[in-house]
């Protein structure tokens, strides 16, 4: 059937006044598998897939005969077809609700579906908008992730229609609905307050809590009586909780809360549950560089320092000595309960090995042990318990010898048998010897022959200077050229001869430095002493004898 000039004209009048872009009333003449006729009341019918006719579920939102309100694309795409598009309809409607939106500073409802630099994305239906940070809460936030999936109300500040750029704030609500609540809260607010609110932000420091228009602080410290390595451990946002108010600074509008502070403190009358001294049970809660938290009661933690962790590994960290979750036995060396600070031990619990040494061993005892380490003043052996002793430079041997010399003969390993010289419990130290073992040959030497005694010793050695004589086996004494006549001797060589043997007086003799210095000059006065002292004797038996006489005959002996 033809149509009339008059409708013909209709449509022709319609087609002129109307645009690509124009928003169209348009029925669902039919659908197919792939697309939807729709008549709009052009010369030719528009087709639109079905797919932007689906909701979220992909269910079809359609049937035919259903009104529904399209964009023209074109009128004639050179085919003689109308293109329409659902899409690009709800887009345009949807620009134009937030234009009216801005406007009238209506609010906007939206979903927080990303995250992007500055900021979040937010879909206000088939529009996306950006959410500056800075406009997320009235307080500076650093992560907006708790955000992500909830529902927000904003208002529209800016929009862009050919960049297709709409900004929103989510600021702007907050601050005008909360300010009734705020005032009235202010009102109201004061130290000591319990009040309800709404765990808004988690930061590594605490939670900020809304309590309706005004955010307060709980300090992570403050959320438990025990150790807590981050709120998220406790809170999640969007609990709602009861605090306390710990204090309040009307003017810069800041407010510290406290969750522990609900229930009585576990410090109280610690003193006297865990006195000085008590051996008691925990569990390793922490672990430092410096020592190990262990919690000795419900949020009553005390710390092990990493030098009360073992008799013998005072330097070892603690994690070689404990684990997290590791039940341990402690005793409690200080209180402080002011400050909610307990000293433990680990190593006071179990038996000290140095005062088990020094119960089961004597001064004087033999004992065998094991070479550890070799050090510049003597050697570390290990003894029972783990503990360690030393061997000074001075008790290796009794002969006089450098410290390279001392240690030469000995290694890391090597089994020796020593004496126990000193057991000092307290400061940890025990003093062992090995020369203590064999006899001092100079300590006879020195108790048989005392200063003045005149001896007799074979050169060894001689220079110009003077000459070493061995006076007994692995015992020597210099006699120095000044010692050797009343007059003066420029070379003791050209006197003495090595391998001679002579008589000579000891002049010093040193237990300690083991020194022995000979005189054949005081040996002569020693001599003529005693000449003297025997010629007065006899001289009244033997008168007619001279001086020189006396003095030849003792010389003689």
């Amino acid at each position: 059937m033809s149509e009339s000039f008059s409708e013909l004209f209709e449509n022709s009048e319609i087609q002129q006044n109307v645009k690509p872009g124009a928003l169209l009333m348009g029925t669902v003449v039919s659908m197919n598998r792939e697309k939807a006729i729709i008549n709009v009341g052009l010369k030719s019918e528009g087709f639109i897939s079905l797919n932007e006719f689906k909701d979220a579920k992909g269910e079809l939102e359609i049937t035919e005969g259903d009104v529904v309100e399209v964009a023209l694309d074109s009128i004639d795409d050179g085919l003689g077809h109308t293109l329409l598009s659902r899409e690009k309809a709800k887009r345009i409607k949807m620009w134009q609700e937030l234009e009216a939106a801005m406007n009238s500073k209506e609010v906007v409802k939206g979903i927080v579906t990303g995250s992007v630099k500055g900021g979040m994305t937010v879909d206000i239906g088939v529009i996306k908008a950006f959410l500056p940070g800075s406009l997320v809460d009235v307080r500076p936030v650093k992560d907006f992730d708790f955000l992500l999936g909830q529902e927000i109300e904003a208002l529209v500040i800016k929009m862009d229609e050919v960049r297709n750029n709409i900004v929103i704030s989510r600021k702007a609500v907050m601050q005008e609905v909360n300010s009734a609540d705020r005032e009235a809260l202010i009102e109201n607010l004061d130290t000591g307050k319990e009040v309800e609110g709404i765990v808004k932000n988690l930061a590594d420091y605490g939670a900020f809590v809304d309590l309706g228009g005004v955010d307060g602080l709980l300090h992570i410290t403050d959320i438990s009586w025990q150790r807590v390595n981050h709120p998220s451990e406790k809170l999640s946002i969007g609990d709602k909780i009861t605090v306390k108010v710990l204090s309040y600074d009307k003017e810069k509008m800041r407010v510290s809360l406290g969750l522990k502070q609900l229930t009585p403190s576990p410090w109280d009358n610690i003193s006297e549950r865990l006195p000085m001294g008590k051996k008691v049970s925990g569990v390793v809660s922490n672990l430092t560089d410096y020592g190990a938290f262990v919690r000795i009661e419900e949020g009553v933690e005390g710390l092990v320092h990493v030098s009360e962790m073992d008799w013998t590994n005072a330097n070892a960290r603690p994690s070689k000595f404990v684990k997290l979750g590791q039940e341990v036995d402690v005793v409690v060396l200080d209180v402080q309960e002011s400050k909610h600070r307990i000293s433990l031990s680990m190593k006071q619990a179990k038996e000290n090995p140095w005062e088990a040494f020094e119960s089961s061993h004597n001064k004087g005892d033999m004992i065998n042990v094991t070479v550890k380490s070799i050090t510049d003043f003597g050697l570390f052996v290990g003894l029972p318990g783990g503990i360690d002793g030393l061997i000074h430079l001075a008790d290796i041997s009794w002969e006089k010898q450098s410290a390279d010399q001392v240690v030469s003969t000995y290694s890391k390993g090597q089994e020796l048998d020593v004496v126990i010289l000193n057991i000092d419990a307290e400061k940890e130290r025990i003093s062992l010897g090995i020369k203590q073992l064999t006899s001092d040959n100079f300590s006879q030497y020195a108790t048989a022959n005392s200063k003045g005694s005149i001896v007799k010793g074979t050169i060894q050695e001689v220079d110009a200077r003077g000459a070493v004589i061995v006076l007994a086996e692995g015992i020597t004494g210099y006699l120095k050229a000044s010692e050797i006549s009343q007059d003066r001797v420029e070379d003791a060589s050209t006197v003495l001869k090595q391998g001679e043997e002579v008589e000579v007086a000891i002049t010093l003799i040193d237990k300690r430095t083991r020194k022995v210095n000979l005189s054949m000059k005081a040996k002569d006065s020693v001599e003529e002493k005693a000449a003297m002292e025997d010629y007065n004797s006899q001289s009244s038996q033997s008168s007619g004898s001279t001086l020189g006489d006396l003095l030849k005959e003792a010389k003689d002996k």
